[in-house]
Order: C-alpha cells, then structure tokens, then sequence
C-alpha cells in the first residue's frame, strides 16, 4: 500500500480512537490491572457491534489517565476500513515503521488493532512484534474460527483471551446514568426504576448502538451484516435461503431443543452434516450460543440434542417471527446471556422421567448451583419448576437453587434446604 495512505489512516483513526466520546464501563475491566500486565497479546472476540472497538478505547484511555502512557505509544488500526482491502501481511512492517517515523515513541509501545482477521496471514507478524518488540499487543475479532485457527499456528501460549458480549443489564443502566446499591433497593421509587429499565432492556437488549438509540431495527443490519460479511462471504456459501432460514428458526424459537434432524426438516436441508456445518458457522461468529445437556457420561453429553439461543434480544424483536410473545423465553435468554457472560460451565438437565431444569452450573467436577426460569409461579406450575429441582437434588446432592420470575420473590423449603425465588432484574444486579 502506499505510504502516504498509510499515514492518513495512523493518523485519523487514532485521532478518533482517542476521542473524548462517550464511553460506557464495561464489567470485564474489573480485571484490567492483570490485562495490561500480562505479557500475552490480548483478544477480544465477540459479536458485532458489541463494543470491542469501546473496550479497546476504555483501556487506552486507563493507560494514558492512570497509567500516564504517552499519546505517542499508543497505535491504533481498524482493518474494516474499505482502505485497508489492497493491504496484506507484506504491509505490516511498512506501516509499524511509519508509525515510529510519525509518532517517534520511547519505551513501551501499546498496539491496538481492530478486526485483524480480515488480514490473511496476520499471525505471523503479530508473533514477531511479540518475540523482538517491546510492546503490549490488543487484537478485536469477530470470527471465533478465523481467529482461532491463526493463534493455534503462531500464537499457542502466548495469547489472551476475553468474550465480550452485548451490554449486561447492570451496564445498561449505566448507559442511563444509573448505579445501585444494595441499600437502594429498600426505596419503592428505585425498584420502580430498575423495573422500569429493566422493561426497555428487554424490549431493546444489549447492542450499545440499540440501547443508545433506543432503535431495535438496527439489531436488523446487525444481522444482514453478519450474514453476508461474516458467514457467507467468509465461509463461501452459495444456499443463502437455507442460512437465513436457519438462523430465523432459532432466533424465533431460542431456547428450544434443536436435534439436527429436526433442523433439517425444518429448513429442508439435505443432510445432517450441512445442519451441523451451519451451526458451527453461526457459532463461530457469535450469532448463536449452544447449550449442551449435562450428563455424567461425555459420550451422552456429546450427542444429545443441544439448545441454541441467540447472542442479543434485539435480533428476537427486530426479525424473529413472533406468533405470540413468549415472555418465559425471553427472560430465560436473558439468564443464559449473564452465566456465559460470567465464563460459567453450563448446561441444561435432564432426567430419565423428563423432568428438565433450565440451567445447571459445574464446577470442579461438581454441580453446585441450578436456574429455573418462569414468567410467574402459580398453582398450576409451582409444583413442577419445584419438583423438577427436588429431582436434581435427589441424584446430585445438595446444590445451591433457584428460580427466577418477572417479578415474584420467596423462599421454598423442602427436604434438600432453600429455594430462592429471584425477580431475574434483581438477580441481574447481583447485589
């Protein structure tokens, strides 16, 4: 590429990587004294338009505040840029030489690229930065696969990484301004509040763009954008229908079990194999998150049906075909989305009668703690959400249980101790 472009593009996107604009917190910093520390290079992967390029500005802006980095050792490059499409692996030295030639840096160097997986071969000079350059190195992807099969080959043992997903209810309202203490959930106004953004939550999710905006129609572009950019032109598929119709179905019916064969017929594919291919494609680039059934045998646990819910609750409003609104479903989305959000090991239960809880977490080898999800407890169904959790005390043991509403709170006793009944807003907070 040429130099003069290349310098334009130093300057200008880190002119606006630097900006002052708004930035929201994002919960993952907690730990952003062992992030920077660390010597790995650091990948944030995660959905579109989830906030990576944010999170990325949010560390730089850690850096030159609290750390007192100098402006000139921070790099940053955004690889969506339609500029940087001529731009291949035998660039990268030509543009960190014209960066130094720029900037002039002394010392350490903090290098932020975004979206590097649309530049083949990209490991390679990202492993030599590593072995000879005295630099921390920040990567943004948004293809588990891409980035994945690049690391393995350059990188093993000498990389991060972190999942970075759409706002959690706790930073949405921070988005609004909002922070609560345990203390304030006392006041009747507060509760009201909280419900009241939980409410917006719900019906807009997580994008930061959405919930800014208040505009779930973008969670549409989101959409056709991963489709056609990250799946079909990545991954060279020519049965569009088939993708698209297959994506639909799960983002109608998230949470629902999925065999492959049932896929199949649904969307008329002609094998299992291609229903297979398509689900790992659309996990790979966040679209959809798997939930495995738990069983003590990994070979059970490996071919029973899984469950499928979608990355955000804006692609259910903005696209999904909904006959009638499943209230129970959403919130039990929304309850999956926070344990992987807090790199849980999740699953669902089973038991040989069919009685079912929704979640069930393990850790160590051991369960400890299971979710039921329902819009409201009532005498039609009090008896089975709990049932179903006596049930799984029974073979596992005592764990810690609950179940989670719209708005109902208690607590159960039965033979295996408590069962605390949650609104999922209150919950959410963890306070």
């Amino acid at each position: 590429m040429d130099s003069l472009v290349l310098k334009s593009l130093i300057v200008t996107h880190k002119e606006r990587f630097l900006s002052d604009k708004e930035l929201i917190y994002r919960e993952i910093l907690d730990d952003i004294e062992q992030i920077i520390n660390s010597r790995e290079v650091l990948f944030i992967s995660g959905i579109r338009r989830s906030g990576k390029s944010s999170l990325m500005a949010l560390i730089a802006k850690y850096l030159l505040e609290q750390r007192e980095i100098e402006k000139e050792n921070i790099f940053f490059i955004n690889f969506e840029d339609e500029r940087f499409l001529k731009f291949t692996v035998d660039d990268f030295e030509k543009l960190y030489q014209l960066y130094q030639e720029l900037e002039s840096p002394k010392g350490k160097k903090y290098l932020f690229f975004d979206e590097i997986q649309n530049v083949a071969k990209w490991e390679r000079w990202i492993n030599r930065l590593y072995e000879f350059e005295d630099v921390k190195i920040f990567i943004t992807g948004s293809n588990a696969s891409l980035i994945s099969s690049s690391i393995s080959t350059s990188l093993t043992g000498r990389n991060r990484q972190i999942n970075l997903y759409p706002f959690s209810f706790k930073e949405f309202l921070l988005l609004n301004g909002k922070i609560f203490t345990q203390k304030d959930l006392f006041l009747s106004e507060n509760q009201i509040e909280i419900k009241r953004s939980f409410e917006n939550y719900i019906n807009l999710g997580g994008f930061p763009e959405v919930a800014k905006n208040k505009d779930v129609m973008l969670a549409d572009q989101y959409f056709k954008d991963i489709i056609y950019r990250d799946v079909i032109s990545n991954y060279n598929l020519r049965n569009i229908k088939e993708i698209r119709e297959l994506c639909l179905f799960i983002i109608t019916n998230s949470g629902s079990l999925a065999s492959y064969e049932i896929l199949r017929k649904t969307i008329q594919a002609k094998n299992a194999t291609t229903i297979k291919n398509y689900l790992n494609i659309l996990e790979s680039v966040y679209l959809i998150n798997p939930l495995s059934r738990y069983d003590f045998s990994i070979k059970k646990q490996i071919y029973n049906p899984n469950k499928y819910y979608i990355s955000d609750l804006g692609f259910y409003h903005a696209i999904g075909f909904k006959f009638s609104e499943n209230i129970g479903r959403i919130l039990e989305n929304i309850v999956f989305e926070q344990l992987i959000r807090k790199n849980t090991e999740v699953f669902y239960w089973k038991s040989a009668a069919g009685k079912e809880v929704d979640f069930v977490i393990k850790k160590q080898m051991k369960l400890t703690s299971a979710y039921q999800v329902t819009y409201s407890l009532t005498p039609e169904n009090t008896e089975r959400e709990t049932g179903n959790l006596l049930t799984l005390s029974k073979e596992v043991g005592k764990l810690e249980r609950f179940i989670l509403t719209y708005d109902q709170e208690e607590i159960i006793d039965d033979e295996y101790g408590k069962i605390k009944v949650l609104p999922v807003w209150k919950w959410l907070l963890d306070l």
